[in-house]
């Protein structure tokens, strides 16, 4: 992007303004400078630096074993990247819910130390004062429901949630009270269609969907999901907008061929 085009700038107020003005907003993850970097040049409106990095990038089977040193060195890199997206924190499992005064503590070294402008956690009521002394500190807060990545072990899995009256009516005041709580925005993950619409047409706050249906204000999917990088799950709200494992193992075979083979280098790439 050119040093001279004029950005405008991605806040906090301007994500909920968004929902108001009937915009929808546009959420990817990076975990490193350069895909950040081309995300915020390709114009999308929230930067997450997802502990689903744990998964994408580093190869565990679940998102629990992130540390919050390493969130606060991705959120770091990906900082570098960005000048006009909303760069959103994971705080990862155990950061936020041993007591809200860590929780605190965690949350601003995300801002201090990685250079985020606001954090996201997982969890309904459990959180509700937690939020609430983030946001009274200046900590902007999105909250996220539905299907919570940190609690898989007690979901048995990441199925589908809240697919009960019961369970769908627990979402919307857990949601409720999230906003009351001061988030200023809500991740609805895995959940049914109609009760994404439900939920976003309850808060004056914005939802951004995961598995949720397309009446949610906003979309958020993890970029090496999206970008056919990662390959181990197929999750059926994933669109693959490309096949980038494809390209890059039929790039790498190409390229050992022809060193095998003495094609590369040729002599135009090689120093007299």
């Amino acid at each position: 992007m050119s040093t001279t085009t004029p950005i405008s700038k991605m806040t906090v107020p301007e994500i909920i303004a968004m929902k108001k003005r009937g915009e929808k907003i546009a959420a990817l993850t990076a975990y490193d400078c350069l895909l950040a970097s081309l995300l915020d040049d390709a114009g999308v409106d929230v930067v997450l630096v997802g502990d689903s990095g744990a998964m994408v990038f580093a190869g565990h089977e679940t998102t629990l074993p992130i540390t919050l040193d390493e969130m606060i060195y991705h959120t770091r890199a990906v900082r570098r990247g960005v000048r006009r997206a909303l760069v959103v924190t994971d705080m990862p499992f155990l950061s936020y819910q041993i007591s809200v005064e860590e929780a605190l503590r965690n949350a601003g070294r995300c801002l201090k130390e990685g250079g985020a402008e606001a954090v996201k956690l997982e969890g309904g009521e459990v959180i509700v004062e937690t939020v609430r002394r983030l946001a009274a500190t200046g900590i902007p807060v999105m909250g996220h429901l539905g299907l919570t990545p940190q609690s898989v072990h007690a979901l048995g899995g990441y199925g589908l949630q809240a697919k009960d009256n019961a369970a769908a009516t627990r979402l919307v005041k857990d949601a409720k009270l999230l906003e009351e709580a001061g988030v200023f925005a809500l991740v609805l993950e895995k959940i049914p269609a109609l009760l994404g619409k439900r939920v976003s047409d309850a808060l004056s706050i914005p939802t951004i969907g995961i598995g949720a249906g397309p009446h949610c204000d906003g979309q958020v999917l993890v970029t090496h999901d999206m970008l056919g990088l990662y390959e181990k799950m197929r999750l059926k709200f994933v669109r693959r907008y490309a096949h980038l494992g494809v390209d890059i193992r039929a790039a790498v075979e190409h390229f050992s061929r022809d060193v095998r083979s003495g094609a590369f280098p040729s002599a135009e790439e090689s120093y007299e």
